[in-house]
């Protein structure tokens, strides 16, 4: 069982409710637009880290980060990248990966509006965690936190602060 910690869209903060959040987490994922290499480095202290970078990363972010990652954890295949769009809505290109690559997890960020859907037509879970940055755009700044047991992804969190 792993228990995962996920955010995007932080671009360049780093907050120390991150700390709270995170610790006890096995990984955390960052759906880019990082904003600094900084806040990767305070991340990977509190738990290993796999990221993509974003529209707004620089290029020594996007030397470490890739556009996309697909993984396996568990008994999941995940697909994450930063602009993905959202289900019925998907950018071509991302879906056309999904139809060649079938992930159980589907991860992206960009819209900075947080989404949980399951999206029956690719049978997969689609997760936008929002957005983690000082002064959030839409008002609210919010992380997810969930646990995957095998092929099971089970105790989504929603973790909205301030």
């Amino acid at each position: 069982m792993k228990k995962i910690g996920l955010l995007s869209d932080s671009h360049g903060t780093f907050d120390v409710k991150f700390q709270e959040y995170f610790t006890g987490c096995d990984e955390i994922w960052h759906a880019g637009d990082i904003g600094s290499e900084e806040v990767l480095h305070k991340l990977q202290t509190i738990a290993e880290v796999r990221a993509v970078h974003g529209n707004i990363d620089v290029t020594a972010i996007r030397r470490k980060c890739p556009e996309m990652l697909r993984f396996r954890i568990e008994e999941v295949d995940v697909m994450m990248t930063h602009i993905g769009g959202y289900p019925n809505h998907y950018n071509p290109q991302i879906r056309q990966q999904i139809i060649i690559h079938r992930p159980k997890l589907f991860i992206c960020g960009h819209s900075h509006i947080l989404r949980v859907m399951y999206d029956r037509r690719f049978d997969m879970l689609y997760l936008n965690p929002g957005e983690s940055q000082k002064h959030p755009r839409n008002g609210k700044r919010t992380l997810l936190r969930f646990t995957i047991n095998k092929e099971n992804i089970k105790d989504m969190e929603v973790i909205e602060f301030h």
